[in-house]
């Protein structure tokens, strides 16, 4: 077995990379269609492969690749390569000391490869949890990229000002699928130091797609973030080499050497945008909508959290943890204040990203079982509703020209199909019986077991605020509005596809919740930490039970909405004549008017303005604070 998977593994990383490379060679809008189609189709069946094989097994934790010299040598001239590019750059759009990082990171990484003598390794691991993080990229990603088919030809045809670089584009998202494979089952950390600088820059081409000016001011953004952690990330590699002369991550947390532990997880901590690096994830909303879904869903800020699962057992009980939880908690509640305030559904989309991303980042910080079985769950029911949201925004923009939530005032009866997938994505996020909310309270009961107080403040007062603004939004989808012109939807058969899918996995994840806990999420705490406790006990799980069997009343009452809806408007007195959709009169001058109904954002109290700047400054001095004091420790 051990040999099929030395072969499964590059197979996996390469068809993806092929598929890009077919993908960028062909112009030609239906053939590339079909290219995609097939790649996703084998990406999904070689990850499904490397999962059956590695469970005929045993479910053994592999440890494979120790003699990778010419590979090395490989990825170290592709590292020289994407150092020259980010130069080059920098330089071009007059950002100079962007390029600084980026000398410094990956001179760092080659000095420790080439004078610090390191012992010999493995160089990729399979196990659950790598395992469970190709699963979400080659199914949630594959269906991000079959969407991206439709949706590219939409985009364009409403954005004719846009260069078209769909072949590019596209490229660039199956790109970033290989190299998260790549990252996802590395057991070294020079490898996926590699891996983890390659999405740093594919997310930078992504978001800068339009070459706009506010384009290529987020783009850059996000690239000297993520460098700045990158940056960490090779500090990190150099104190392994220099201490221990290993670089292996299973070492690392096993030692859990308390400044080794601090520069990954700042690593982990800008990848997943948190305080006070989460403006680069608000300015990827500028991309196209496949870029923000995958970005959001399947790789780039998964990429980060899983790092920090992996640092867990090393986090629990130390400074590092302490400060981990913190800003998770602290950036679940104040990003989900900030939300509240937003009126663009991509906006709420990536505060809500950035929120539930802090709850996964708290649970890891604690580092015990019960954490880190919520940071999982909620790591797994947030990559299938987020992504079906920004789909579902994305198409719905595309169709109506907008993506302002106002403008999606009775969509239910304007768009029934668009606003069916949304809703169940919005249900999915904050409503019971739908796993989120279970992850949540799972979470809620470990911190107060745990005793710590800030973060079931935390948790209590950020859920609070989730429901407000997930609330105001689907009651506009539901609104009884019957438009004066038919809107009409553009969206095309493969957007339509992916979203369906997408729907099908989110409500199946809840129907298999109890084996889903028994068969994925169980085994990865015990290979972490080398036990598992009971998270639910009996009764709790019945009542879970319960709640999961009655997680197709969703779909059903929407549904029912759709059918009895045209029966239910009733015209209402609108100071003046209504002429009959509840939104225009005719006053006693015989003037048309139209009636304004808007939700109450609260912008002044909890705008981006007034507590973005307070919290990202509050972050930054936590963190500083706790690197003075870790470098304090490693001098004396």
């Amino acid at each position: 077995m051990g040999v099929i998977l030395l072969y499964l593994i590059p197979i996996m990383a390469g068809i993806p990379l092929i598929g890009a490379i077919l993908i960028f060679l062909n112009h030609n809008a239906k053939t590339r269609g079909y290219t995609i189609y097939a790649t996703v189709v084998a990406m999904m069946i070689s990850a499904l492969a490397l999962m059956i094989t590695w469970i005929q097994d045993g479910s053994n934790t592999w440890y494979l690749y120790t003699q990778t010299e010419w590979m090395d040598k490989a990825m170290q001239a592709f590292e020289i390569l994407l150092m020259v590019f980010i130069v080059y750059m920098c330089f071009k759009y007059k950002r100079r000391w962007i390029s600084l990082l980026a000398i410094l990171q990956t001179g760092l990484t080659l000095w420790v490869e080439y004078t610090i003598p390191l012992v010999e390794s493995t160089h990729t691991q399979v196990d659950s949890l790598a395992l469970l993080m190709c699963i979400i990229c080659a199914f949630i990603g594959g269906l991000i990229g079959i969407y991206s088919v439709g949706y590219m030809k939409s985009y364009h045809e409403n954005h004719k000002g846009v260069l078209d670089r769909s072949s590019t584009f596209l490229a660039l998202i199956f790109v970033f699928m290989s190299a998260m494979f790549g990252l996802v089952l590395s057991s070294n950390l020079i490898w996926m130091y590699f891996f983890w600088e390659i999405t740093s820059v594919i997310s930078f081409l992504l978001i800068g797609y339009t070459k706009t000016e506010e384009a290529i001011t987020n783009s850059f953004r996000a690239l000297w973030m993520n460098l700045f952690g990158g940056f960490g990330f090779a500090v990190a590699i150099w104190l392994c080499a220099m201490w221990n002369h290993s670089v292996q991550l299973n070492e690392i947390v096993a030692s859990a050497n308390p400044m080794i532990i601090g520069m990954l997880a700042l690593a982990g901590l800008t990848k997943s945008a948190q305080l006070p690096f989460s403006t680069w994830l608000f300015g990827a909303m500028v991309a196209p909508t496949p870029s923000s879904a995958l970005l959001h869903s399947a790789t780039m800020v998964k990429a980060g959290v899983y790092l920090l699962i992996r640092l867990a057992p090393a986090l629990n009980g130390s400074l590092c943890g302490t400060i981990v939880s913190f800003i998770g908690g602290f950036t679940f509640i104040m990003t989900s204040l900030m939300a509240i305030a937003q009126n663009d559904a991509k906006k709420v989309l990536a505060f809500s990203t950035i929120s539930n991303l802090g709850l996964i980042v708290a649970c890891a910080g604690i580092g015990v079982e019960q954490t880190v079985w919520a940071a999982i769950f909620l790591m797994i029911f947030h990559s299938s509703s987020k992504s079906m949201l920004f789909e579902a925004v994305g198409a719905t923009e595309n169709s109506i020209g907008s993506r302002d939530i106002e403008n999606m005032h009775g969509l239910i009866l304007r768009l029934p199909k668009l606003a069916y997938v949304m809703g169940i994505g919005i249900a999915g996020m904050y409503l019971a019986p739908f796993g989120m909310l279970i992850s949540k309270w799972v979470a809620l009961k470990a911190f107060v077991d745990s005793g710590n107080v800030l973060l079931v403040i935390c948790i209590a007062f950020g859920s609070a605020s989730t429901m407000f603004y997930w609330t105001k939004w689907l009651g506009k989808l539901i609104a009884m509005h019957k438009p004066r012109v038919p809107d009409r939807d553009v969206t095309r058969k493969d957007e339509y596809f992916s979203m369906a899918v997408l729907c099908a996995i989110t409500i199946s994840l809840c129907l298999l919740f109890p084996l889903l806990a028994g068969y994925v999420v169980n085994p990865i705490v015990l290979s972490l930490f080398g036990a598992t406790t009971d998270v639910l006990s009996m009764s709790e799980l019945t009542t879970m039970v319960i709640m999961v069997c009655s997680v197709l009343i969703v779909p059903a009452m929407m549904f029912l909405v759709t059918r009895m809806a045209p029966r239910d408007i009733v015209p209402t007195y609108m100071n003046g004549i209504n002429v009959g959709d509840n939104s225009h009169f005719t006053d006693s001058f015989g003037q048309s008017k139209k009636l304004h109904l808007s939700n109450w954002y609260l912008r002044f109290e909890f705008g981006r303005r007034r507590l973005l700047k307070p919290s990202q400054i509050l972050a930054a001095s936590v963190l500083i604070v706790t690197f003075a004091v870790l470098l304090g420790g490693v001098l004396s």
